[in-house]
């Protein structure tokens, strides 16, 4: 019998070795982080402190965590292929110089990929606060996926059609000129996004679409409003960025008002059908950047109205929900309005 018993552990041990380690449980979503300048400390509310960079880039070279092509990510939702627990992707928006001498540098060496949103005007005017082309075609010559961030980083959801339009145009023919192919990833300039943005940048020909509000990623969510949390001096220490790369998508349906672009019902009537049954959903909260905690309401059936008390002040308003999970985490739903 300790023959047999031993034998059989001789051939586990070699199926495993032949096999190699296990697979990564499956994840139901992935996080999307964002950055904006690298070590640029005169500007705190977009910056990230190299330290801080490094810790993150340190954490996620740890063993926990599946870092991936941000297309690669959002092609496997699409289809409902499973994501390993702990898939990050990593996007920076308006390529500037920073960009190119602190974060690929450090991300190259790491060998991280990202995605790099680029608004098309602020590298034509050779400004030195910014990436030129050459620059930018480097990056894209060594693999980092290129988007479109508009011509002149506008306000998009308050804007006209016809102006929208043209931001597009104007970027897709820089695009061309410069790197012989337009985007197919595109960011709202703000995180700034209405329906009828969306459905401009939709036809502009861009697959997916990102914001700024916070927020995991799954397969049955808006693609051309996604979630990605947003990394500055202040929201970036380890703590924060732990918490936020292992946060789960809190999924729902049924979402009202549809549109983020907030006319004269403000505050907005703002619900949700959680989609599937996720634990104790009495303890879920959220939070409205213009007031902090807001009340919720449960309407039965997985239905709640979080009920805002002041209006929405003119521009950007964030609120987050969150449930906690069984293991210490966090589902995270996000959603930014904007008032004109």
């Amino acid at each position: 019998m300790k023959r047999l018993v031993a034998l059989v552990l001789v051939l586990a041990l070699a199926v495993t070795a032949a096999l190699g380690a296990p697979p990564a449980a499956a994840a139901d979503s992935a996080v999307v982080v964002m950055y904006h300048r690298f070590g640029e400390s005169d500007y705190p509310s977009t910056n990230i402190a190299i330290t801080q960079f490094e810790a993150h880039l340190e954490e996620l070279r740890s063993g926990g965590y599946t870092v991936l092509p941000v297309p690669e990510i959002l092609d496997a939702l699409r289809r409902g292929d499973p994501l390993a627990e702990g898939t990050v992707g990593l996007t920076v928006d308006d390529a500037f110089l920073s960009v190119y001498r602190e974060a690929w540098p450090r991300l190259r060496a790491a060998g991280l990929p990202f995605t790099l949103f680029v608004a098309t005007d602020a590298v034509d005017r050779g400004s030195d606060d910014y990436m030129t082309w050459d620059q930018v075609r480097e990056l894209a010559a060594a693999g980092v996926v290129i988007g479109g961030h508009g011509a002149s980083h506008p306000h998009m959801a308050g804007a006209a059609d016809d102006a929208n339009r043209d931001q597009l145009e104007r970027a897709a023919a820089r695009f061309a000129e410069e790197l012989g192919r337009q985007p197919e990833l595109f960011a709202y300039p703000y995180g700034e996004a209405s329906l009828a943005v969306a459905t401009l940048v939709r036809e502009a020909g861009f697959g997916a679409a990102f914001g700024q509000h916070s927020g995991a990623i799954g397969g049955g969510g808006d693609f051309y409003n996604l979630p990605r949390f947003a990394l500055n001096e202040k929201y970036g220490d380890l703590a924060r960025f732990r918490m936020v790369v292992r946060a789960r998508v809190l999924a729902v349906r049924d979402v009202t008002p549809a549109d983020p672009l907030i006319g004269t019902n403000n505050p907005p009537a703002y619900g949700f059908t959680l989609a599937d049954p996720l634990g104790d959903a009495s303890r879920l909260a959220c939070y409205a950047s213009h007031e902090g905690r807001v009340r919720v309401e449960s309407l039965g059936e997985g239905r709640f109205e979080v009920r805002m008390s002041k209006p929405f002040p003119k521009g950007r308003t964030r609120v987050n929900c969150t449930l906690p999970t069984a293991d210490g985490g966090w589902r995270w739903l996000g959603r930014q309005f904007y008032v004109p």
